[in-house]
């Protein structure tokens, strides 16, 4: 879990300009849990009556490859599962890519061509990890 309020508070970093001053720690700090296998979770946003903000710093968030973000309040929940469950597009084609993967002729191939698309095993693993995370999406909203 981030504490990007205390990476400002021990540094002086500005926490504005959507968080480009903080962006070389919070991209490391997502690399360092990717390599360890590890859930990262991005810090809080404190102005909790600023849902547009939170979005935009949520889908930022998404992007940058973190796990989850941390809430300081129930009206943050929705927008938050919401952003960071995966998108019914992605999903369709996740489930493409480890359904091509099984047919027989591909099951021991590195790389398929997937509709003119170069597709490798490590985006079979990518694909299979997305799933996950949709089926622990779906459970969550049953």
């Amino acid at each position: 879990m981030v504490g990007t309020n205390d990476i400002a508070k021990e540094t002086g970093v500005s926490m504005g300009h959507d968080r480009a001053y903080l962006m070389p720690w919070l991209m490391n700090i997502v690399l360092a849990g990717k390599h360890g296998r590890v859930t990262v979770l991005d810090g809080v946003w404190n102005d909790f009556k600023n849902m547009a903000g939170y979005e935009r710093e949520l889908a930022q968030s998404v992007a940058m490859g973190f796990d989850g973000k941390t809430l300081i309040h129930p009206s943050q929940i929705e927008a938050c599962n919401r952003l960071f469950s995966p998108d019914p597009q992605a999903v369709a084609q996740a489930r493409r890519i480890v359904e091509a993967f099984a047919l027989p002729e591909n099951e021991k191939a590195g790389v398929i061509n997937l509709n003119g698309e170069m597709v490798e095993r490590l985006h079979l693993d990518i694909a299979q990890r997305l799933l996950l995370r949709a089926d622990r999406a779906e459970a969550r909203t049953a």
